[in-house]
C-alpha cells in the first residue's frame, strides 16, 4: 500500500506543503523539549509528550516523516532527560525499546491512516462513477434510435467521464465515431479494436480497448482515452452495446413493419385486379364456349376457340388463386370444417385433373381406409391438387407419382410423390412465398408462384404446416402435416 504522504517532487505545491508540515513537527519537537527542560519534567512524562507528538506526525506527515520526529525525539529525550544528563549514551535496552515502540507505532498509526485515506478516496471515486454512469444510463435512453447511436453515444461518454478522447465500432453500420483528440495513426483505432478482438488496459497510455459484445456476438468496440477505471470501461462496453442493440433492434423492427405494409398494400392491389379481371374473363370465356357449341367452325377457327377458352380458364383459376390467397392473408376465410375420410379426398383431387394425368402413373397409399381428418373440403382438395399439378409438371415423363395419407401421432400427414428435377436446399422454405419461383426451375415448367403460397396459407389456416424434401436418388416429396381433430369412422 502507498503512503499517502508520498508526494510527487514535480509538484511544488506538495513539496512545499510537505516542509510547511515538517518544520511544525520539528517547531513542537522543540517546544516539548524546552518546556519539559525547564519545568524539569520527568522522562516518563516528556516520553510520553514525544509518543503523542510521533502518533500526530504519522497520522497528518507519513511514515517517514514521523520516524525522523522519533528518532529526534530519542535523542531529546536522551540528552535531556535521561542521567547523565547532556550527554548521548544510546545502546541501553531501555533506549532500544523506547526507539522500537516508535517506530512500530508511527508504522501502525500511518499505515491504518493511509487505509483509511485511500478507502475515502476509493469511495468518492466510486460514487462519481456512479453518478456518472447513472447520468450516461438516463442519457442513452433519450437518444435518437433513428440516427446512428454511435456518434450520439462518444460525445456523451466524453462530455460526462471528462476523458481525453473516445472512439466506437458499430459493426452493424460499419461505421466509426470518435470524439475528443486522437493521434492521426490513431484514425482507425476502434475498427482495429474490434478486428484484432482486443479487450485490455494499457495503463501507461492511458487507453482502454473493449470489445462490445450482446448475447453470444459482438457488436461493435469501445476505445477510451484518460484515466478512468476498469470497472467503469465494463460499465461504460456494456451500456454501449445495449444501445448498439436497441438501435439494430428498433431497425429489424422498422424493416418488418415496412415489408408487412409493402405485403398488404400488395395483396390489396392483386386482390383488386383478381376482381376486375374476373368479369372480363368470364364474358371471353362465354364467347369462346358459345362459339364452340355453334358448330359451323373450320378446323383453323375451332383450335383458335379452343385455345381462347381453354387459356381463359388458366385465366380464371389464377385469379381465383389470387383471390384466395388474399382472403387467407386476411383471415376473412370462413372454415367449412367438415370430418372427411383421407382416401376419398385423394380420390377427388384426382377426379378434378384427370385430363391432366394418367391414371397409371397414380399410385395412391392409404394406410387406413377409414382415416378421416376434420378439415374445409373445399381447401384441402385445392392443397392435394396443388401439389399434384406441381409433381406433373417437374416430374421425368413416364414416372410414378404416390399421394400418401397416414396418422402419424397427433397429426394426419398427407404427402405427394415423384422422381424428376430437385429442389435446392436454400429453395426449399421459399418456394413457399408468393410470387418466388426456383432459379433452376423457371425454365423447367410455366408457373406464377401463386400456387404453393395458396397452399401454405391454406394449411396456416388449418393450424397445420407445409415443407419438401428433395433429393436426387430418393426424388421430392411435399407434405401437409394438419394437427389434431382426426379420428375413425366407425
Amino acid at each position: 500500500m502507498q503512503d499517502p504522504s508520498a508526494i510527487s517532487w514535480k509538484n511544488p505545491r506538495q513539496i512545499l506543503l510537505v516542509l510547511v508540515k515538517s518544520v511544525l513537527a520539528l517547531g513542537m519537537l522543540a517546544i516539548i523539549t524546552y518546556a519539559g527542560f525547564i519545568y524539569e519534567a520527568s522522562s516518563l512524562t516528556v516520553g510520553w509528550l514525544y509518543l503523542t507528538l510521533v502518533m500526530t506526525v504519522a497520522l497528518f506527515n507519513g511514515f517517514w516523516q514521523a520516524s525522523v520526529t522519533s528518532v529526534l525525539a530519542l535523542l531529546m529525550l536522551d540528552y535531556y532527560f535521561i542521567p547523565p544528563i547532556h550527554s548521548l549514551q544510546i545502546g541501553g535496552p531501555q533506549d532500544y525499546i523506547t526507539l522500537a515502540s516508535f517506530e512500530v507505532i508511527a508504522l501502525v498509526i500511518s499505515r491504518l491512516h493511509a487505509k483509511e485515506k485511500k478507502g475515502s478516496r476509493e469511495a468518492a471515486v466510486n460514487r462519481i462513477a456512479m453518478e456518472q454512469l447513472y447520468e450516461l444510463s438516463r442519457s442513452s435512453l433519450l437518444l435518437d434510435m433513428r440516427q446512428a447511436p454511435g456518434a450520439q453515444l462518444v460525445v456523451l461518454i466524453h462530455r460526462i467521464f471528462c476523458l481525453d478522447a473516445v472512439a466506437l465500432f458499430d459493426v452493424n453500420l460499419e461505421r466509426q465515431d470518435r470524439a475528443g483528440e486522437w493521434d492521426v495513426n490513431e484514425e482507425n483505432i476502434a475498427k482495429e479494436c474490434y478486428q484484432g478482438g482486443l479487450s485490455e488496459d494499457d495503463p501507461a497510455k492511458q487507453i482502454s480497448r473493449r470489445i462490445l459484445v450482446i448475447g453470444q456476438g459482438p457488436v461493435g468496440a469501445l476505445v477510451l482515452h484518460g484515466e478512468i477505471s476498469s470497472l467503469v470501461v465494463d460499465a461504460l462496453a456494456s451500456l454501449s452495446a445495449l444501445a448498439l442493440d436497441r438501435h439494430q433492434s428498433l431497425e429489424k423492427e422498422e424493416r418488418a413493419e415496412n415489408a408487412s405494409k409493402s405485403e398488404q398494400l400488395r395483396a390489396a392491389v392483386m386482390d383488386a385486379l383478381a376482381h376486375e379481371f374476373k368479369t372480363p374473363l368470364t364474358a371471353v370465356q362465354t364467347a369462346s364456349s358459345g362459339l364452340l357449341e355453334m358448330g359451323g367452325l373450320t378446323d383453323m377457327q375451332r383450335n383458335l376457340a379452343t385455345l381462347i377458352d381453354d387459356e381463359t380458364s388458366r385465366l380464371n383459376k389464377l385469379c381465383t388463386k389470387l383471390l384466395l390467397t388474399a382472403k387467407l392473408e386476411a383471415a376473412q376465410v370462413g372454415l367449412q370444417m367438415d370430418a372427411v375420410n383421407a382416401k376419398s379426398m385423394i380420390t377427388a383431387a384426382l377426379e378434378s385433373m384427370r385430363t391432366d394425368i394418367s391414371a397409371d402413373r397414380i399410385q395412391i397409399a392409404v394406410d387406413d381406409p377409414l382415416l378421416t381428418v376434420n378439415v374445409d373440403r373445399e381447401l384441402l382438395t385445392m392443397i392435394l391438387t396443388q401439389y399434384l399439378n406441381n409433381a406433373l409438371k417437374y416430374s421425368d415423363p413416364g414416372t410414378p407419382i404416390e399421394i400418401a395419407a397416414r396418422k402419424s401421432h397427433s397429426e394426419v400427414l398427407f404427402s405427394v410423390h415423384n422422381f424428376g428435377s430437385t429442389i435446392r436446399i436454400e429453395d426449399r422454405e421459399r418456394i413457399f412465398d408468393r410470387f418466388y419461383r426456383s432459379s433452376d426451375q423457371k425454365d423447367t415448367a410455366p408457373g406464377t408462384g401463386i400456387g404453393l403460397s395458396v397452399v401454405r396459407k391454406a394449411a396456416e389456416a388449418h393450424h397445420g404446416h407445409v415443407w419438401v424434401i428433395s433429393d436426387d436418388v430418393e426424388g421430392t416429396t411435399f407434405f401437409l402435416s394438419l394437427p389434431t381433430g382426426v379420428r375413425r369412422k366407425q
